[in-house]
C-alpha cells in the first residue's frame, strides 16, 4: 500500500504544467546563455515593475491576408520576462471572416479562449477520436485540455478576436499540417501517402505548398 501511496504523490506533484516556484520572483534574463528548463533569473537589483508588463494585446495585430487569415500575438517568457517561473502565458488571436487557427496541439500546457469579438466555431478531439464542438461568441469561454489537438474558426460576418490564457510560461505549439508536411529532415513521402491514403505523388505536392516561399 506505501508504494502505491508514494507513486500517487509523484504523479500529482507533476500534474502541473510547470515547476512550482521557489522564490517570489525570478525575472528572465534574457541575454544569458544558460538555460535549466527555462532562463535564469537576472539580477535582483535591476528588476523593474516594466518586466511585469505587456501591453502587445491591447490592439488586434494586421493579418495581411495570410492564407490562414489569422494573427497570433504571444505573450510569454520570451516576450515579458516577468513571466518567467509563473507558469503561465497568453496570447491574442484575431481571425478575419472566415480565418482559422488550424488543428494544433500545445504539449506542455491546457488552454482556456475569451471571446472579445465575434462568433467562433471551437472544438478539440479526444484520444478516442470524440470531436467535442462548440459555437461561441463575445464574452464566453471554452477550455482545451492539455496536449489534445484543438482548432478555432471565424463563423461570423466580421472580425473576431480572443485572448488565450495556458497554464506554461512556454506552452509550445505544434500544427498538425505544418508539422507533418514541412519538417526537416522531411517525412518520406510513402509515411505520409500511407498515413493520408494519398498517392505518393499527391504527399510531394502538399509538401511543396509548405515550402518557404
Amino acid at each position: 500500500m506505501r508504494p502505491l501511496l508514494i507513486i500517487l504523490a509523484l504523479l500529482l506533484a507533476n500534474a502541473a504544467a510547470d515547476c512550482d516556484v521557489l522564490q517570489d520572483l525570478c525575472v528572465a534574463d534574457l541575454t544569458s546563455e544558460l538555460k535549466i528548463n527555462g532562463y535564469t533569473c537576472k539580477n535582483a537589483a535591476t528588476v523593474t515593475r516594466n518586466d511585469f508588463f505587456f501591453a502587445a494585446l491591447a490592439n488586434p495585430s494586421p493579418i495581411n491576408n495570410n492564407t490562414l487569415g489569422i494573427a497570433v500575438t504571444l505573450g510569454n517568457v520570451e516576450k515579458g520576462p516577468g513571466f518567467n517561473t509563473l507558469g503561465v502565458s497568453v496570447a491574442r488571436i484575431d481571425y478575419a471572416p472566415g480565418g482559422i487557427n488550424p488543428p494544433h496541439s500545445h504539449p506542455r500546457a491546457s488552454e482556456v479562449i475569451f471571446v472579445l469579438e465575434g462568433e467562433l466555431e471551437v472544438g478539440f478531439i479526444t484520444t478516442a477520436n470524440v470531436l467535442m464542438a462548440k459555437q461561441i461568441k463575445k464574452g464566453e469561454v471554452y477550455v482545451f485540455p492539455k496536449g489534445l489537438l484543438h482548432y478555432q474558426k471565424n463563423i461570423g460576418v466580421g472580425p473576431a478576436a480572443v485572448i488565450a490564457a495556458s497554464n506554461s510560461q512556454l506552452p509550445g505549439t505544434q500544427s498538425v499540417a505544418a508539422s507533418l508536411f514541412s519538417a526537416t529532415p522531411s517525412l518520406p513521402d510513402n509515411v505520409l501517402a500511407k498515413a493520408f491514403h494519398i498517392a505518393t505523388p499527391e504527399a510531394e505536392k502538399i509538401k511543396s505548398r509548405f515550402a518557404p516561399k
